[in-house]
């Protein structure tokens, strides 16, 4: 039988970048066995239900190349693929385990048991069901205090569940003791805990790669299964993606957890997938940086780390860089037009393109994200009557400036020829020679007054780009500062 993995994401806000991380390793191993990868899409959380992060989902995996063989979009043998539209698909499953006495119904109010979970707390015993329903007829239950009209149904978990599993990447796993997990809400929908057991036995898949945090419920999928009668999965628990701080990364305290930060930021999907893989899994050669066929041609559950592993922006600004830098201009040139334009700097046309082309090379090697461009390249951009000058840039280097700047002016205002090396010459004529000063006490104010930044392209290079006019324009402002 081939493999068939899954993701199964809920849309409840931007996409987290774990479901990028748990779609990574669930489609090498997939690719590598010749099996087939499902997004399948767990809506049952109405309350935090989202119309339009199931398209984020499908947009931010796409850009990163994590291409699925069945979901939503594309249909496929075990369609549908979205919970919400499988609820005529658990009832039944349901009935049987209430039915077979594995399960219960349970009337008690939010408020009951908010009251029972403060008690157990307040005594210092494990919190769980207090099984006051168990055994219980509706009118029997309804003559106690905290009844709900409508029940939900519980799983009853014997004495002596399943603890003990083999986990592919941790080898023998022994988890918590689980409770009366509930199964199917007031409101009809499945729990996660039923529908992710109705739809992995239903859908046919082989292994389940998950995060680490779902350890502690795997009893409670392995006592479905096996009440239901259906063959386990193998299970396979990923390390969690952590803060500096070791807590876990969540988009209420890190930016970076949101998938769509990273296109917002500039990152290439390509050094994306390799930070990714190599937060939790190693190359046999220890090459840290390799591609998805790869990484899925030498996959293997050994290699994948089992502690957390620390998500660090700065080692991912490193791989990014790599990666800006292994891109042809052209194709450079094409993914930063659309955060000049998001920026309002840029409109597309002829000149504006052939501005850009000629900045790429300068900038190509400055760049550790995408977005700085807009930083980098606003003084060829940007519309003279917006111009504007860093203030802390100013103070540092204008002060006093003013013969720096117009020695600068009055040489380059007689060339014939405006090129990178002719104005180069023409300034370390002036300023080296002339005024004898070092080039760096030279150039510092040229820079700021042409692009209005301490940090800017090599300043030969710009001013030839930026142009006569603009460049002596620039100065001449400046130095009358």
């Amino acid at each position: 039988m081939s493999v068939r993995l899954r993701v199964a994401p809920s849309p409840t806000g931007d996409p987290h970048v774990g479901t990028a991380y748990m779609s990574l390793f669930n489609l090498a191993f997939a690719r590598q066995q010749g099996g087939q990868f499902v997004l399948r899409v767990e809506d049952t959380d109405r309350a935090r239900f989202q119309a339009d992060s199931e398209q984020q989902v499908y947009d931010t995996l796409a850009w990163l190349g994590l291409n699925w063989d069945e979901g939503p979009d594309k249909g496929g043998p075990f369609a549908p693929y979205r919970q919400s539209e499988r609820l005529d698909t658990y009832r039944p499953h349901v009935e049987k385990l209430l039915a077979d006495g594995h399960a219960y119904h349970c009337w008690c109010t939010p408020a009951r048991l908010q009251e029972m979970r403060e008690d157990q707390q307040k005594r210092k015993v494990p919190t769980g069901y207090d099984r006051l329903c168990l055994g219980k007829t509706r009118e029997e239950r309804a003559a106690l205090p905290g009844f709900a009209e409508t029940p939900v149904v519980r799983m009853l978990v014997p004495e002596d569940p399943p603890l003990h599993f083999t986990d592919l990447i941790r080898g023998e796993v022994n988890a918590p003791m689980p409770d009366d997990q509930v199964i199917l809400k007031a409101d009809g929908f499945p729990t996660y805990h039923l529908a992710v057991v109705v739809d992995d036995h239903l859908m046919g898949i082989t292994h389940v790669v998950r995060g680490e945090e779902w350890i502690s419920s795997t009893p409670k999928h392995l006592l479905l299964f096996d009440w239901l009668g259906w063959e386990r999965p193998q299970f396979a628990h990923m390390p969690l993606l952590r803060n500096v701080d070791k807590s876990k990364i969540s988009k209420r305290k890190n930016p970076a957890a949101r998938l769509t930060w990273f296109q917002e930021q500039g990152y290439l999907p390509e050094a994306l997938l390799n930070f990714l893989g190599l937060l939790g899994y190693s190359l046999p050669s220890g090459e840290e940086i390799f591609s998805f066929d790869q990484m899925s041609a030498s996959f293997d559950w050994s290699r994948v780390n089992t502690v957390g592993p620390v998500f660090d922006l700065d080692k991912l600004a490193w791989l990014n860089g790599h990666y800006v830098r292994e891109l042809t201009e052209a194709d450079l040139t094409a993914r930063l037009e659309p955060f000049l334009r998001a920026a309002g700097l840029y409109a597309g046309t002829p000149e504006q393109q052939a501005l850009l082309e000629g900045a790429v090379p300068l900038v190509q090697t400055r760049m550790a994200v995408l977005s700085e461009v807009v930083d980098l390249l606003r003084f060829l951009f940007v519309d003279e009557s917006a111009f504007a000058i860093d203030p802390a840039a100013a103070e540092k280097h204008l002060t006093d400036a003013a013969p720096v700047l117009t020695a600068a002016a009055d040489a380059l205002e007689p060339l014939t020829e405006w090129t990178t090396e002719s104005v180069q010459q023409a300034m370390d004529a002036a300023l080296l020679h002339g005024l004898g000063l070092k080039r760096g006490k030279a150039y510092a104010p040229v820079r700021v007054a042409v692009t209005g930044s301490a940090i800017a392209p090599p300043l030969p290079e710009s001013m030839a780009l930026l142009g006569r006019e603009r460049v002596l324009s620039r100065l001449r402002a400046a130095a009358s500062r």
